[in-house]
């Protein structure tokens, strides 16, 4: 496959999961489907990894992705591959930082996983889980009493956003090394609408 197919492909693989994410992080905010008051609301879904991680920094990727296989392959003094590298070249540079949102989201994922939900317990609004001990024993969800499914909420949204965000670090992963490949070797066509192969 082309450089640019491929990254063109890539792009249209994380906007989606870009969108999931931001969906995934804003119903965080309502635990177990309620409206809670913010200081009910676990500390990790307030850094945002769904929305700023996985979301807005993974959207400039995605674009810049999507618009590879169209960008001008013609551009630096008539030599119609230096365009494309060049392209290519930055996409590794955009993809760096899809790494950088994805693993932003990934680390808070799971360390909102292994810390357990907040939630109401004998001991007021707290956090009852301790490393994680709640994932292998469901008889544990009980120290929860509010809200409603927490713990299902919680480990299923969070869960949510560490697959997706390990994806996207991936896939952002496999566009470095395309754009590597790309700026050393050059897209597998060009325009062709320089050194007299093509109409001006």
């Amino acid at each position: 496959m082309c450089t640019g197919g491929c990254a063109k492909c890539l792009g249209s693989t994380l906007i989606p999961l870009a969108v999931l994410c931001t969906l995934a992080n804003i119903l965080l905010f309502f635990p177990g489907g309620k409206v809670e008051e913010s200081a009910h609301i676990t500390d990790e879904v307030w850094y945002f990894g769904g929305i700023l991680g996985s979301g807005v920094l993974m959207i400039f990727p995605a674009l810049v992705f999507l618009g590879l296989q169209n960008n001008d392959c013609c551009g630096c003094c008539g030599n119609r591959s230096c365009g494309k590298r060049f392209a290519m070249f930055s996409s590794i540079i955009f993809a760096a930082v899809g790494v950088l949102g994805a693993g932003y989201c990934f680390i808070l994922s799971a360390v909102a996983l292994n810390k357990g939900p907040k939630c109401q317990s004998q001991g007021g609004w707290t956090y009852p889980f301790e490393a994680g001990d709640y994932l292998a024993d469901h008889a544990l969800w009980e120290k929860c009493t509010s809200p409603d499914n927490i713990v299902p909420w919680h480990l299923t949204l969070f869960s949510l956003l560490l697959v997706m965000s390990g994806i996207q670090g991936v896939l952002c992963g496999i566009q470095a090394v395309n754009g590597l490949f790309g700026t050393i070797c050059g897209d597998c066509k060009c325009c062709g609408c320089c050194g007299g192969e093509g109409t001006v």
